[in-house]
């Protein structure tokens, strides 16, 4: 696994010297554009509209616009060291809080944590430490140029870093327009609701969930380099037409219920076969 970040993670006096590496990837499809004409890759250049001509990389700086078309020039040599500054230190955890004081909306990407030379022991003192007070860890530490907040945490067993949002990154929900204040339900829709979601129910299997487009879509590529045949439905599946939101609710109660039944028989099938064996 390739590692991105290499570093001293510090609680008190401790110090774990640590390898940081992606925990996720992303699978999307990554399509190039062509020239229709030719099929050749189109290329993108970046062009001044002042001088009207392609810049080259050394003629590029970084700058900051502080108001329309007015700007703070920034060379390489003040960010590196700015960078370099930040880098250099420790990430020290700051507090420990409770997983469940943090709302998801906060969180961005998770890397996994793995013990540099000589760092097991310490590793597996805060791996142990965590487990026992069932708390995670608050720190800053420098990603790709940016300074994060993130949370240490454990993840089957393995000490992993999850980046969060500062909370002036988070937009304030009530600039969210007509979420409504509050609403009158009737008795009946909400029983029935909440039925629904009883049926519905179930243990969280990530390994259950696909991307259906991506699969589709690696198909349909697939198909194409064969030379095989290809056709696509255009035609958008039209939803049952329900009165009004009971009807909807009792429906999906109504095939929510009828999705289980099946399951029901199976299990207690199961349950038979098991005391015919046993006898």
């Amino acid at each position: 696994m390739h590692t991105m970040w290499k570093g001293t993670i510090s609680f008190g006096l401790v110090n774990i010297p640590v390898k940081m590496h992606a925990a996720t990837e992303n699978k999307d499809v990554k399509l190039r554009n062509l020239h229709k004409e030719c099929q050749t890759p189109v290329k993108y250049k970046r062009v001044c509209p002042n001088c009207d001509r392609e810049v080259e990389n050394d003629e590029i700086v970084k700058a900051y616009e502080y108001a329309k078309n007015k700007f703070v020039v920034l060379d390489d040599e003040e960010l590196e060291n700015l960078k370099k500054e930040q880098a250099d230190k420790a990430v020290e955890i700051m507090d420990f809080v409770n997983l469940d004081e943090i709302d998801p909306i906060y969180f961005e990407k998770s890397y996994y944590l793995s013990p540099n030379e000589g760092g097991s022991k310490s590793y597996g003192l805060l791996r142990s430490a965590l487990e026992d007070t069932g708390k995670i860890g608050i720190a800053k530490m420098m990603i790709r140029s940016k300074e994060q907040l993130a949370v240490i945490r454990i993840y089957e067993n393995t000490l992993v870093v999850e980046t969060i949002h500062y909370p002036d990154e988070v937009r304030d929900v009530k600039d969210v327009p007509n979420v409504p204040v509050e609403t009158k339900n009737a008795e009946k829709e909400l029983e029935t609701a909440k039925m629904l979601i009883d049926q519905m129910a179930a243990e969280f299997d990530p390994k259950k969930y696909k991307d259906a487009y991506r699969t589709a879509l690696m198909e349909l590529i697939e198909a194409k380099k064969e030379g095989d045949e290809v056709t696509t439905t255009t035609e958008k599946p039209q939803p049952d037409n329900v009165a009004n939101l009971m009807d909807a609710l009792q429906e999906s109660l109504n095939r929510a219920q009828k999705d289980k039944k099946p399951k029901t028989k199976q299990k207690a099938a199961s349950s038979t076969d098991k005391k015919k064996v046993a006898k």
